[in-house]
């Protein structure tokens, strides 16, 4: 509730200062300006029917490689499109590989976890087999009594929409838009 009601607050300051600035205001009827204001707006840039034409026509323009609409009289940056196909569920950090098929995701967890015994004896004396697992596991201690270890690993979820920018209104307000 409380980020909801801040990211409110921002929206309202960046649409006043918007509509306040000197002569060379900006019109809202511009596309630029419009894609900004819709961006600007806490509940989705497609949340009001008023903004999915200009939002579209932006994701579509973006698509192409152009760069970001303008707006005068608007304080605002952003990010050249870049692109980002994987992320890892929760508990996951991803690592990227480039080999020889390209680039190469994994997402390895971010604490170790208990795994059957026999890997720990199977593995003495020799380091790393693959058993989907970052490291090789290694006896550790969970909840007072020795168990066998590892990070484990998991394919990367692939993402339906993996281009992004990111879009800084007046200064405040830092959003990253995935299209």
């Amino acid at each position: 509730m409380h980020s909801l009601v801040f990211r409110m607050a921002i929206t309202a300051l960046g649409v006043a200062s918007f509509y306040s600035n000197s002569a060379q205001s900006a019109r809202a009827d511009e596309w630029g300006c419009q894609v900004i204001l819709c961006l600007a707006n806490p509940g989705g840039p497609t949340q009001y029917a008023e903004c999915r034409p200009p939002i579209r026509k932006l994701w579509k323009w973006l698509a192409k490689g152009r760069s970001f609409p303008s707006c005068s009289g608007a304080g605002f940056e952003s990010s050249r499109p870049r692109y980002d196909p994987y992320y890892c569920r929760a508990g996951y950090t991803l690592s990227v590989r480039y080999g020889p098929n390209g680039r190469d995701g994994t997402c390895i967890s971010d604490a170790m976890q208990p795994v059957s015994d026999s890997l720990c004896e199977r593995d003495r004396g020799r380091a790393g087999k693959g058993h989907g697992f970052a490291s090789s596991p290694r006896w550790g201690q969970t909840g007072g009594r020795r168990q066998c270890m590892a990070y484990a690993t998991s394919r990367p979820l692939v993402r339906e929409r993996p281009r992004y920018i990111d879009v800084t209104i007046d200064g405040a307000g830092k959003q990253r838009v995935w299209f």
